[in-house]
């Protein structure tokens, strides 16, 4: 059963969610459609501006992304302490990125004497956009709403392009993130259109390798404008503000699951697991098969440890949550 999205996503919660949109046409998002012989390879490119804009204006950090064929995932991160410490300047400043606002909020910052019922007027505006520069929905529907028309303009068609709204799944724990995090950057090593993670092009690992290579190399950025990723935790940056294990064991980790899978070995335990899957008290074996082609099917709204699952299906007020069997024995207690 469709639920209200204000009842999926909740920072009280947990702040991570996993996204993902899907085309409703036979045309795809991007590659090569066979059934029109059509190019739509640069539609991926598309989505990286896109997000590269809205992570500069929204409070909402991007943990993982893969841009597929026809359908894209991405991991975001609630930054509620970020939006809360902005002023009603920097508000309207991010917001005005990439909608205009009414003309009172420009005499605002112009400085302008406004009477009480402007000034009544610009500070409710702003309280709504603070609260949108929170909000997934809104984040999603400032990508995808931007992405349909230049496809509906290029395609020239009307009706839509995306397949209804986004799913959303919350990551309620730190294994939840972990797996479903892995499980975005596998994508195009379960499609078979890359060899290896660092070559999957339009995801996120790839884009951390060749930023950490060019940082190791004392290289400065490309001119291109690229996403904004959250950072994974370290010496220099408070716990709270980064995705909470290193980056070194989570790109073996990811490195580890995708020779498992292009093997075809699922269930097989090889002896160089990463310690990070032990220190989660995460099974190496379900692991294995949750990073298989429709792994992460088996879950539904929410991805965590039984426990926490059955906590938050008692806020919900439901008796039961898809996957919850299956997080059971992947995340044993």
């Amino acid at each position: 059963m469709t639920r209200a999205r204000e009842q999926q996503i909740c920072c009280e919660d947990t702040p991570y969610y996993h996204c993902i949109s899907r085309v409703v046409r036979k045309a795809f998002l991007c590659g090569y459609d066979r059934t029109s012989q059509q190019n739509y390879e640069h539609r991926r490119q598309w989505v990286i501006d896109r997000l590269a804009v809205l992570s500069e204006v929204f409070c909402i950090d991007i943990c993982a992304y893969a841009i597929m064929s026809n359908h894209y995932h991405l991991v975001l991160y609630i930054n509620k302490e970020q939006v809360d410490g902005l002023t009603d300047v920097e508000v309207v400043e991010r917001w005005r990125k990439i909608y205009n606002g009414p003309d009172v909020i420009q005499r605002f910052i112009d400085g302008e004497k406004l009477s009480s019922e402007l000034l009544t007027l610009v500070k409710e505006t702003i309280d709504k956009w603070r609260n949108r520069l929170e909000d997934i929905s809104w984040f999603m529907r400032c990508l995808n709403e931007h992405i349909a028309r230049k496809a509906n303009f290029e395609d020239n068609c009307k009706g839509r392009f995306w397949e209804g709204r986004f799913k959303s799944q919350a990551l309620l724990d730190q294994q939840a993130l972990l797996t479903c995090m892995t499980y975005v950057e596998l994508n195009p090593i379960r499609a078979k259109i890359a060899e290896t993670p660092e070559g999957s092009e339009f995801t996120s690992i790839k884009q951390r390798v060749e930023e950490s290579s060019q940082k190791q190399q004392g290289k400065s950025a490309q001119e291109t404008k690229r996403i904004a990723l959250k950072a994974f935790v370290d010496k220099t940056k408070p716990v709270n503000h980064c995705i909470p294990y290193s980056y070194q064991e989570y790109l073996a980790l990811v490195d580890w699951s995708g020779r498992i899978i292009k093997a075809h070995k699922r269930g097989a335990i090889h002896e160089d697991l990463p310690p990070i899957l032990l220190r989660l008290n995460i099974d190496p074996e379900y692991w294995i098969k949750t990073m298989s082609p429709k792994g992460c099917h088996h879950f539904s709204h929410a991805l965590g440890c039984k426990s926490i699952l059955m906590s938050y299906a008692k806020k919900l007020h439901i008796n039961w949550i898809k996957g919850i069997g299956l997080c059971s024995k992947l995340f044993p207690t």
